[in-house]
């Protein structure tokens, strides 16, 4: 009998021709991700626009092409736009378009996906957007918790990005284009459709970033331009024979956000192919993403993921202790990925507290300038670690009183540790007067007993719910999943 507890659903994107947020939408359909799926992920945001998806030839493959409808219209490739622009201009004898950009902290388009998709011709008319909207819009839109917070992970990883470029605080840049709805469209309909495919890892090709130059709001940059390249920090990027923009910034955050690593192909065996297509059809090269999902049996069976987190500390022995809930919910608000606090005896024989918050490397200015502000510190601890994590995902089983999310953690394609979401359950048990004790078994109940169960091949679950390993067992009830 084959051993399902060390298989692993890995995706594996093959960036040839770059990667772009339409082309890596396109992937994901044509992989199997429902296009419903995303249809409804974008009706969820509340805003005025809708894809358009299509089947479209690249240098003989046919591929998947999503395009993002805005107020009714459709983007333009990136060229076309300035073209457009000048034209603009010349007819009303000012510099419309380009003063519109500058100003805001964006050095071009970092929402957008240029050279393959895209981009407006009606940029002009959208609003001016921060993180802090952004976050709102995704907070509102009816989806995951979890795809929420990788949607925002890669805003963040663009806004990260554009700050270090113009050195400057993420929180002070407000975005035209990062702003813009067809990025906030792409964004979030990246991460519900990554979220949807069901793997415990993505895996990523060495990036073809294209080559030549690139008209952006300030200037003309070299491929690639500051922002894309600044993405792409430590992944290994090449030029190919296309002197075009192929690496998007949206794209390079993407692929930053989601990657575990960068790898040649891997062995596995493939299950599904896609390709999503970029807007231009160069001729004798596919402008394509390859996208294969399959499953590879785990050679290392101890092999954790594991990830670089910077650790945040502040002793405190004069603040209000009523305080400390309100710092701790600020900073899992602002991206922290763990916060605090512990008993400390300090000098003079002072009772005090100790203020941990763990974060991503790119979260730790916003969250010391948090910590500064918020507490009656005067110094502020950091330091840098190594974090192995579990591979974690949702499934949502469906109980007498709604449906509730179970978080699942993964070790080397096995279910080691499962828990009932707590707000799904206490929402639920607010509401029909049941002791949340009561829901949070329930939950557990029907995750262990539902009929297709603990037996199903992982490869076979359903698009955005993976099935558990058959050899978890009930002993396991409502063993933890933090860390």
């Amino acid at each position: 009998m084959m051993d399902f507890r060390a298989l692993m659903r890995i995706a594996y994107l093959e960036c040839f021709s770059g990667i772009s947020g339409d082309m890596f939408l396109g992937a994901l359909v044509d992989a199997g991700v429902p296009p419903d799926l995303l249809k409804q992920t974008v009706q969820a945001l509340g805003v005025d626009a809708h894809l358009e998806i299509s089947r479209v030839d690249r240098s003989g493959i046919s591929a998947t092409k999503v395009d993002v409808i805005v107020a009714g219209e459709k983007e333009l490739p990136r060229e076309e736009f300035w073209e457009k622009q000048a034209k603009h201009e010349h007819s009303h004898g000012h510099d419309h378009g380009r003063q519109h950009h500058h100003g805001h902290g964006e050095e071009h388009s970092p929402g957008h996906r240029h050279g393959h998709s895209p981009e407006h011709a009606h940029e002009h008319h959208q609003p001016h957007r921060g993180l802090k909207e952004i976050r709102e819009i995704i907070s509102r839109a009816s989806i995951s918790p979890s795809a929420k917070e990788r949607a925002v992970r890669i805003f963040e990883a663009l806004g990260t990005a554009e700050a270090k470029v113009h050195n400057t605080d993420v929180e002070n840049i407000h975005f035209h284009e990062v702003g813009a709805v067809d990025a906030i469209v792409d964004v979030v309909c990246a991460a519900v459709g990554a979220e949807a495919l069901g793997v415990d890892e993505w895996v990523c090709s060495p990036l073809n970033v294209g080559g030549g130059t690139v008209e952006c709001a300030h200037g003309t940059f070299p491929i690639p331009a500051p922002a894309t390249l600044e993405l792409l920090t430590n992944a290994p990027v090449y030029s190919g024979e296309i002197q075009k923009e192929l690496v998007t910034p949206t794209g390079a955050a993407i692929v930053s956000v989601l990657a575990a690593r960068f790898a040649a192909f891997p062995q596995m065996k493939v299950a599904k192919a896609g390709y999503g297509a970029g807007a231009r059809d160069f001729k004798g090269h596919p402008n394509v993403l390859r996208l294969s999902v399959g499953e590879t049996q785990s050679t290392d069976t101890t092999k954790v993921p594991s990830e670089e987190i910077v650790i945040l500390e502040a002793n405190l022995d004069d603040m209000s202790p009523q305080i400390f809930g309100y710092v701790m919910e600020r900073a899992l608000a602002a991206g922290a990925l763990d916060a605090f606090a512990t008993a400390v005896q300090m000098k003079k024989n002072r009772p005090g507290m100790l203020l941990t918050v763990l974060c991503r490397p790119e979260d730790a200015v916003q969250l010391r300038q948090l910590i500064f502000a918020e507490t009656t510190t005067l110094g502020v601890r950091e330091r840098r670690e190594q974090r192995a994590t579990l591979l974690r995902r949702h499934e949502t089983v469906q109980t007498k009183w709604g449906e509730v999310r179970l978080k699942l953690a993964n070790l080397n394609g096995s279910v080691s540790n499962y828990a009932p979401e707590y707000e799904d359950c206490r929402r639920i048990a607010e509401q029909q007067g049941v002791p949340l004790k009561t829901v949070m078994q329930e939950a557990i109940r029907i995750y262990l007993e539902r009929p297709s169960g603990l037996s199903e091949a992982p490869g076979r679950a359903r698009a955005g719910s993976r099935n558990p390993d058959p050899g978890t067992r009930k002993k396991d009830l409502g063993k933890k999943t933090h860390g």
